[in-house]
């Protein structure tokens, strides 16, 4: 796995960019991976961060990640919050809107994955997925209907397997899937206060949460189904993920944008 620190990503200072200040955002998994990549990069663009962890392992990391945005000159808090739980949604809320006074984005990157055949599901595995991936995005996107500021962003990380005809995947792709509706309808509900509700879908990438639920069989597969042979970076996906949360997405709304290399296409 690659180094997943910025030192390679286009920086603030070198794009002279700063569209996010005086925003405060809420990332949910912001300890690692794609939601430690966009918290850095809001606060280098000048956003106030919620940092947001579940688990008591993810403690120190989610605290290094308050203290890269406070080095970027920015402000951040941590909060715990186990989301499958739906009075924590409210909690994570309001610990920002006393932090801050506000909320103008919300960026949902948490999710949870079991790979095996239906077959063998048990309903343990199946609650477990759908609690995390579906019950608390759910939940989430309720309490940033009635507390994200007019003219806010709201953007969920679902997966490229929703659009895949492929084995294994029914669990957690099923799971994912409902958040793509929920997204539609939310987008419909709150459009008229100028606030977006977008998806971004990722296929394979080079991330802790990919190899633990892959084979080398599996990996290979899917690297040579890519356009260049090979699985996603996170500066892959940061772009277009900043570019969705930003004063000039105004009229996109309602989307699933598929990032994957080519592997799975949209279209049936």
């Amino acid at each position: 796995m690659k180094d997943l620190t910025l030192t390679n990503y286009p920086t603030a200072t070198s794009t002279g960019a700063r569209r996010f200040v005086g925003k405060v955002a809420i990332v949910v998994g912001a300890s690692a991976n794609v939601g430690r990549a966009l918290t850095e990069l809001l606060a280098q663009e000048g956003a106030k961060i919620v940092v947001h962890y579940n688990s008591d392992s993810k403690k120190k990391q989610a605290e290094e990640v308050v203290e890269a945005v406070r080095a970027y000159g920015s402000d951040a808090i941590s909060f715990q919050a186990d989301l499958t739980r739906p009075e924590q949604a409210t909690l994570l809320f309001d610990a920002a809107l006393t932090k801050f006074g506000q909320v103008d984005i919300l960026i949902n990157t948490a999710g949870k994955i079991i790979r095996k055949p239906l077959a063998e599901f048990t309903e343990s595995e199946f609650d477990d997925l759908f609690n995390v991936n579906a019950k608390a995005a759910f939940f989430l996107l309720k309490e940033a209907s009635q507390k994200i500021a007019n003219h806010g962003r709201i953007l969920s990380f679902v997966t490229t397997m929703v659009a895949a005809f492929a084995p294994t995947y029914a669990g957690y792709a099923g799971s994912k899937a409902p958040l793509e509706h929920f997204s539609k309808s939310l987008a419909k509900e709150i459009g008229n206060r100028g606030i977006t509700v977008n998806c971004i879908a990722p296929g394979p990438l080079d991330t802790s949460f990919f190899y633990p639920a892959e084979s080398d069989e599996n990996i290979a597969w899917l690297k040579s189904m890519s356009i260049d042979g090979g699985i996603g970076n996170i500066q892959d996906i940061t772009g277009l993920a900043l570019f969705l949360i930003s004063p000039e997405a105004r009229w996109i709304t309602g989307t699933t944008n598929y990032i994957n290399g080519g592997i799975v296409s949209t279209v049936n």
